[in-house]
């Protein structure tokens, strides 16, 4: 049985949903943490509606926070306690992009996922494997997880964005070009990638009018 996300919205500046962009919160943080992009990304995108969901699980190592899946190196959990939780929460994730899509009345390729660290590992393991494509996957600060997997389980191959700091110190940056490499490699035609030069773990402004310009060219919005 699935659980329910509970999650913040910014409404579209037009009044009118044509589109719809999902943030995924880091470990630690909540939905809150990124629903703040949505007021310089819908400056220029104001057909388009932002929801961000808290993830599922209080989180131990954050203790006003929430994570998606335990980290072993963080909590102490074991292997089997995070890919148990990894596999959990990409249903809960499934099942309220189901139940978004269906509320607000749009269609697969009108939403896109924005993740940020823990939410692009979410981001990735999550689109890629859903019957329908999405319009695009966003990815900061993150990685692939279990990324030889990926060539058997893709089911759709929408276009992907991957955004890396270039001195962070949680999240590698070589994270970037392996995610791109096993993409690649599972068939994806367009994975596109832009390093952040001078930045930490966090988004910079020039890494959002990357993704934006991408939301607009790639993903349709």
């Amino acid at each position: 049985m699935t659980r329910v996300l509970q999650a913040g919205r910014k409404a579209p500046q037009s009044g009118s949903t044509r589109s719809v962009v999902v943030f995924l919160h880091g470990y630690g943080a909540n939905g809150a943490d990124l629903l703040g992009l949505a007021d310089p990304l819908g400056e220029h995108l104001p057909d388009t509606l932002f929801v961000a969901p808290d993830a599922p699980e209080a989180c131990a190592g954050a203790p006003f926070g929430f994570q998606w899946f335990p980290i072993p190196w963080i909590d102490g959990s074991s292997q089997e306690d995070s890919e148990a939780g990894l596999l959990a929460a990409a249903d809960d994730l499934n099942a309220f992009l189901d139940k978004l899509m269906v509320d607000e009345d749009v269609l697969p390729e009108q939403v896109a996922v924005l993740g940020f660290s823990q939410g692009t590992m979410m981001s990735l393991q999550v689109v890629p494997r859903r019957e329908d494509a999405l319009a695009g996957i966003l990815g900061f600060s993150g990685r692939l997880l279990r990324p030889e997997l990926l060539v058997d389980e893709v089911v759709v191959r929408p276009p992907v964005l991957l955004v890396h700091g270039d001195r962070d110190d949680l999240v590698p940056p070589q994270s970037l070009p392996e995610a791109a490499e096993a993409l690649q490699k599972a068939g994806w035609s367009e994975v596109y990638a832009h390093v952040m030069k001078g930045t930490a773990h966090g988004i910079a402004p020039d890494g959002l009018g990357v993704a934006l310009a991408f939301l607009r060219d790639k993903c349709g919005f």
